[in-house]
């Protein structure tokens, strides 16, 4: 079997930045197993697979670990494959996904996508994160993940987490802080599903894109993720909904012998 493979720089214009996703149009699925071999074999945060189904198309996306049930940047990335290489004259796509229906929209340079909130709630640090982290949160809160909050930019970049004990959490990790030339920063760490530190998470922005609308009293607004790579996300919160837009590039085209 010959499936295509994309390799696609997700929140950024310039290769080598953003997040890497593999993606992988299919014509029918294949087994989770088989895809879960390709994400473990591309090794990288995440693989995405997907078909064509009537108008709107079916998505899921694995890690190199296990599927996971909602990733921005992969979708970002799919979205990215068929408006450049499958269905140029289109601007929206409607993905059906285990986080229910996804939209991204291509508005000029920018994809557009809209995902279901995911408020956190204030809790108690765990003393585990806290000795994970190596500091001590100024708040913590828990959707999905844990979003520990600091006071400062420099805090986020400094951070060198123990990976080990991190896992040990068995959930992923946004820290966050206010950004000196953006609204906020974070970066998102999810040893539990065999990434240590992802570039840059769409995902992530369910949580902090709430939190921050209420602490800058702004709905509109921009967010850097400064790891290694750095990517940048233009957000509106709208609700129950988050709009999430960036750009994307393509790093490498190719074939999946299996």
């Amino acid at each position: 079997m010959i499936i295509s493979i994309y390799q696609i720089d997700a929140f950024t214009k310039e290769q080598f930045k953003g997040n890497p996703a593999a993606v992988c149009p299919l014509k029918k699925w294949i087994s989770d197993d088989l895809m879960e071999k390709i994400a473990e074999e591309n090794n990288l945060s995440e693989t995405a697979f997907f078909v064509k189904k009537n108008d709107k198309y079916e998505l899921r996306w694995f890690t190199p670990k296990g599927e996971i049930d909602l990733c921005g940047h992969a979708t970002l990335a799919t979205a990215y494959v068929i408006f450049t290489y499958m269905n140029k004259d289109a601007n929206k796509i409607s993905f059906n996904t285990k986080s229910g229906v996804l939209e991204v929209y291509r508005e000029k340079n920018l994809l557009t996508m809209i995902f279901p909130t995911r408020r956190g709630e204030r809790c108690t640090a765990p003393n585990l994160l806290i000795k994970a982290l190596g500091k001590k949160p100024l708040e913590v809160y828990k959707s999905r993940d844990y979003m520990a909050v600091f006071e400062k930019e420099e805090d986020i970049l400094n951070l060198n987490p123990n990976m080990k004990e991190l896992k040990k959490l068995d959930t992923s990790v946004i820290v966050t802080a206010k950004g000196k030339n953006v609204d906020f920063v974070s970066r998102f760490f999810a040893p539990n599903v065999g990434v240590n530190e992802d570039p840059v998470t769409g995902s992530s922005h369910c949580t902090l894109v709430p939190y921050w609308k209420d602490v800058l009293e702004k709905s509109e607004l921009v967010s850097q993720q400064v790891s290694k790579r750095s990517g940048m996300l233009y957000c509106i919160d709208l609700g129950e909904k988050v709009k999430i837009s960036g750009e994307a590039v393509t790093y490498s085209e190719g074939y999946v012998n299996v």
